[in-house]
């Protein structure tokens, strides 16, 4: 009984210090689900005088809000690739912690935000400096299975950020 409770004691620590779980975007869609449609540039930045016009321009309508989600997801600790959209910069005036992370830079900005599903709401973490959002991140946390609703798209999943790492490229 002692080796039993040993072993079942072991076995818990192991399943608490493992790793979170990598995900990619295309596992954010359920089985059977239609994939997401490819961006398309709603602005014309051939045009460089007329950049500073189209930014200020109202936000693009989201491809498909409330797309289905993979429910067991649900709890899971979870380290996913993506890129950082503000929704709120801290009192600094130099800091994002409450940000929508997306597969792809310029997503709900320059082009219709993507479906519901390849949306995750982020809160907490270090934050990320403003100055650093054009780069990808790794956002590590626990993921909800739980939609969530913003100025500029609705989010299929959130997650509590325990750690906000830059993305490095490792070629697997």
């Amino acid at each position: 009984m002692r080796r039993l409770l040993f072993l079942l004691l072991l076995a818990t620590s192991a399943a608490v210090w493992a790793a979170p779980r990598e995900l990619t975007w295309p596992e954010l869609i359920p089985e059977g689900a239609p994939p997401p449609p490819p961006p398309v540039p709603l602005h014309d930045m051939s045009k460089l005088s007329d950049v500073l016009n189209s930014e200020s321009g109202p936000a693009v309508k989201q491809q498909i809000p409330n797309a289905p989600v993979v429910a067991q997801l649900d709890g899971q600790e979870v380290k996913m690739p993506g890129y950082i959209v503000p929704l709120e910069v801290e009192e600094d005036g130099q800091t994002v912690r409450d940000f929508l992370l997306v597969p792809y830079y310029g997503a709900c900005i320059h082009v219709p935000a993507p479906p519901s599903n390849q949306i995750v709401y982020v809160r907490g973490g270090k934050g990320v400096k403003v100055d650093e959002l054009y780069q990808p991140f790794w956002i590590i946390g626990k993921m909800s299975v739980k939609a969530m609703e913003s100025d500029l798209a609705e989010a299929g999943y959130q997650m509590q950020a325990s750690s906000i790492e830059p993305y490095e490229y490792t070629g697997q």
